[in-house]
């Protein structure tokens, strides 16, 4: 057996077979075709040689075209993955020239007025068409029933409007074949919040989007001492003679994303009218059960993204992309990539097993400068957009992997041990990432924002007394370098580690703004990364099913598929394991965990853990099981706020609601489906059951979902 295992365990664990799931994603969503369907790339290492060349080509000299054309490429086959746009259209412009290489975009501000609002629809339709997806804050728009004066009547309020971005994306992803991806977010202090917060108990309703509240720090100390929350809205200029400015039982004065026919302060603070108050903990508590029956709205903690924006001088960002892992300012952009954490793991489920961190940040380094140069092949179709990622060129590397690698090394997700591993890990892409970062301002030039020159403002001030205390006042000239480097909290925590570096930057500047943050890598999990765990993830089973939407076909199609950690523990260590099982010979080890395994706040110390070296935002789901209790429930979001995150979302399987995704066989056994037919008899099918309806077999519980939520033969 020693002999067998170390010529086993020598073996590189890539050497495990893609499974059919996974080569069929790849060629129905990342292999270049010909508009005829034929295939251009013939392997899945001809699509990383298409991606290397293309971004390789971006380079200045014939000598430098070559030599990173042969480095990308060994980063693309030793773990790094660019995203699907990237994997999908980089060197693809001779058969799609009009598609873009960029994931997350944010809208310009929807601002108050109707030729703003149907501006943005046409921006919006034109960004997913390029397929990016978008997202947008929609509490800029008046409350409903407030009065129009140009029209002369009252305005029914900004979830109407979202209707019409709902339709908008639904009409242009089908014609171009891709899901569109929308972010609504909005204000927790708007008058409209509850609506809101109610908004997809509507079946159908705003499906082309994924919702979430912006949470203030005052809301969440509201909470905590049951105080009264006011719900509020900016003064316009033609109304400041209505309103007593002084009065504070009146007026509130906060920060506001546009300025523009507002009354507003030395300091950069907006007067907002109280339109009245509700109690916090009762909103709260309204929030919490929108969430566990509906796994919507989403939570982001908007102050604490600002206070830890690297562009905290220049930017006020109040949406972020679908997933969340990217707050962006106004037609804000930025591509991603995510590198495989299993392909570092030596010796996996062995007595030696451990992680190639020396392998993993050359990948991280030679992976910085191929993402770099996406900016300048970036495709997107709006001259804003374009200037934005030019000017601050933030890309957002993440990993995927982490509960697939976590196995390999014999660490439960979740422990002390693997909390430990992942901030490990989000150090050293971090570390990584600033050395290219200046190496590459050294060779190319940083930003463009950070070699600028910026008048000290109060709202400056306001926000970073140490400058005060640095000797800079109101009217003073300060590097935008400067600014970046020395006085972004993020990069503050950088220089706890490496203080020369962040001297350097504030020296030289910085290449790009942003460097990291963590996208849930769902498809390019299951595809180019045999279905290794999604980005922070857990993996969700070990044996599930994926449901997946496939062209021509009227509901969406269960995929059977495996973990990657279950793949190679059987290609490596036993071939007849298997998940559930408590036969000795066949049963896993107990480090084998999939997301019902980890408790909530077990998920939120994994997040925090990454959080830390992470300069965006991490995309990550709390998965809770049906019959978790609501009260323990409602404490993760709490927990998330103390333990300093951007944002937290959960997920509690809820068939009345939808089932989601990734489902496990055992779930949708359990559940029965009632199907009310023409003639008025009612059929009662278990999920898992297979259906024949309208020509095609569906399982129960897809026909059920696609009937209820109005997308059934609208693929």
């Amino acid at each position: 057996m020693g002999t067998a295992r170390a010529q086993q365990m020598a073996r590189a664990v890539t050497e495990v077979p893609l499974q059919p799931a996974s080569l069929d994603i790849w060629d129905k969503k990342y292999r270049l075709k010909t508009k005829q369907g034929e295939p251009v790339d013939a392997t899945v290492d001809d699509t990383w040689s298409r991606v290397a060349r293309a971004l390789a080509d971006v380079e200045t000299t014939p000598e430098l075209r070559e030599k990173w054309h042969e480095r990308f490429l060994w980063a693309l086959r030793h773990g790094a993955i660019p995203a699907g746009r990237i994997t999908s259209n980089a060197g693809a412009r001779e058969h799609k020239p009009a598609t873009s290489t960029i994931n997350c975009t944010v809208s310009g501000t929807v601002t108050d007025s109707m030729d703003d609002i149907l501006e943005k629809v046409h921006e919006a339709g034109l960004t997913l068409k390029a397929g990016c997806g978008i997202g947008y804050e929609f509490s800029t728009l008046r409350p409903r029933n407030a009065y129009v004066s140009g029209a002369g009547a009252y305005t029914s309020g900004p979830l109407s409007f979202m209707d019409i971005y709902d339709k908008m994306c639904f009409t242009v992803s089908s014609a171009g074949g891709r899901r569109g991806a929308q972010m609504g977010t909005f204000d927790v202090s708007h008058p409209d919040v509850k609506e809101f917060i109610r908004a997809k108990r509507e079946d159908g309703r705003l499906r082309q989007f994924n919702l979430s509240l912006l949470i203030t720090d005052g809301f969440m100390q509201a909470v905590e001492t049951d105080a009264d929350w006011p719900l509020v809205f900016p003064v316009h200029v033609k109304e400041k003679d209505e309103v007593d400015l002084t009065d504070d039982t009146k007026v509130v004065w906060r920060e506001w994303p546009s300025h523009d026919n507002y009354i507003v302060r030395d300091d950069g603070l907006v007067a907002c009218k109280i339109y009245g108050h509700v109690r916090a903990r009762h909103l709260w508590d309204m929030i919490m059960v929108s969430t566990y029956d509906y796994a919507e709205p989403g939570f982001i903690l908007i102050d604490r993204v600002n206070e830890m924006n690297n562009n905290w001088w220049c930017e006020n960002i109040r949406a972020t992309n679908p997933c969340g892992e990217q707050p962006l300012p106004p037609y804000g952009s930025c591509l991603l990539g995510s590198v495989n954490l299993t392909r570092f793991v030596r010796d996996p489920f062995g007595p030696k097993a451990h992680f190639d961190m020396d392998e993993y940040r050359e990948v991280v380094k030679v992976f910085t400068r191929m993402l770099d140069n996406v900016v300048e092949v970036n495709g997107l179709p709006l001259a804003k957009q374009r200037d934005e990622i030019r000017s601050k060129r933030r890309h957002g590397m993440g990993f995927l992997g982490l509960g697939s690698t976590l196995a390999m090394l014999k660490l439960r997700y979740g422990s002390e041990e693997a909390v430990a591993f992942t901030e490990d890990v989000s150090r050293e892409m971090a570390l990584a990432g600033w050395e290219v970062a200046l190496e590459l301002a050294h060779e190319k030039g940083p930003a463009p924002i950070l070699v600028k020159d910026y008048t000290v403002t109060g709202d400056m001030l306001r926000k970073r007394p140490e400058m005060v205390r640095d000797g800079y006042k109101a009217g003073d000239t300060i590097p935008g370098r400067v600014l970046h480097a020395k006085y972004s909290r993020y990069m503050q925590r950088v220089a706890e580690v490496a203080p020369e570096l962040v001297d350097a930057l504030a020296e030289t500047g910085a290449r790009f703004t942003h460097h990291t943050s963590i996208a849930p890598t769902g498809t390019i999990s299951l595809s180019l990364a045999n279905n290794a765990s999604n980005g922070i993830e857990p993996s969700f089973a070990h044996s599930y099913s994926r449901n997946v939407i496939r062209p021509g076909r009227k509901t969406k199609e269960k995929v059977e598929v495996m973990s990657y950690e279950l793949l190679a523990y059987r290609a490596f260590i036993n071939a007849e394991a298997k998940p559930g099982s408590d036969d000795p010979s066949e049963k896993l080890p107990d480090y084998f965990a999939s997301a019902d395994d980890i408790s909530p706040m077990q998920h939120v110390d994994m997040q925090a853990a990454a959080q830390r070296w992470v300069d965006s935002s991490i995309s990550k789901t709390a998965n809770v099981p049906t019959d978790y209790p609501y009260e323990d429930f409602k404490d993760i979001y709490f927990h998330a706020y103390k333990k300093g995150l951007k944002g937290c979302t959960t997920f509690r399987f809820n068939p009345a609601a939808f089932q989601g995704v990734l489902v496990k066989e055992a779930d949708l056994a359990n559940t029965t489906y009632r199907f009310e037919l023409e003639d008025g008899s009612v059929v009662e099918v278990k999920g898992n059951e297979e259906v024949e309806y309208d020509g095609e077999t569906h399982t129960a519980a897809n026909l059920f979902d696609a009937l209820k939520e109005g997308y059934y033969g609208k693929f």
